[in-house]
């Protein structure tokens, strides 16, 4: 396991090596690209159109919930991957394929492995003395059932929390937040008749634009 200077320095050279890879590329299109501004180039367009109309103009509030929504499920979703860790730390440590304890010339010791996943879980001074001697386990087995108490209790507690998201989930999608055209709760399931389409007008566009050839 590498220590925390060690990952602190990892992401260190990782972040100098991104920024200069960002700044080489920079530096070389600078160079490199051509510089040939005309007519063409220079006009005002929005996604490959003509600009039509003003572009100030107020934003739809939906756009706003949708994001806020997605920002709250989002960010408490990130909780997963910690508890992923741990969950999947003391699975690996209550299997029966890891070796668990290692049996030396004169008495049996925690594995050096062993001993890493127990700090990483919380254990203070994991010695094979404290799993030893409670109800005649053997000390292999109080290890691995230290184990499986811990994924059995990170098991729960992920299980409260996203029960806890699935109610918020359920209130929002009650509330009709989710939905993108609100209906009041008297009017819903009623067909609504559309307006028929209007005619078509042309769009005028800039005089020798490429747009409109």
């Amino acid at each position: 396991m590498a220590t925390p200077l060690a990952i602190v320095a990892y992401l260190a050279l990782f972040a100098v090596v991104a920024a200069a890879f960002l700044f080489a590329n920079l530096v070389i299109g600078r160079l490199v690209r051509p510089n040939l501004p005309n007519q063409e180039k220079l006009e005002v367009y929005e996604c490959g159109e003509p600009v039509i109309g003003s572009s100030f103009v107020q934003f739809d509030l939906r756009f706003y919930v949708v994001a806020l929504l997605f920002i709250i499920f989002d960010v408490e979703v990130a909780f997963f991957f910690p508890w992923a860790t741990v969950f999947g730390k003391a699975v690996q440590l209550s299997s029966p394929d890891m070796q668990v304890v290692a049996e030396m010339e004169e008495t049996p010791v925690l594995t050096a492995q062993c001993v890493t996943r127990l700090e990483e879980l919380g254990v203070v001074r994991p010695e094979l003395a404290h799993f030893a001697g409670r109800q005649g386990r053997s000390p292999e087995a109080g290890v691995r059932d230290t184990a499986r108490k811990i994924a059995l209790t990170s098991l729960a507690d992920i299980g409260a929390f996203f029960a806890v998201l699935l109610v918020g989930f359920a209130y929002v999608w009650k509330r009709g937040d989710l939905d993108w055209v609100r209906a009041v709760t008297s009017q819903k399931g009623d067909v609504v008749a559309r307006a028929p389409p209007k005619a078509s007008t042309p769009v005028a566009r800039p005089a020798g634009s490429i747009l409109s050839t």
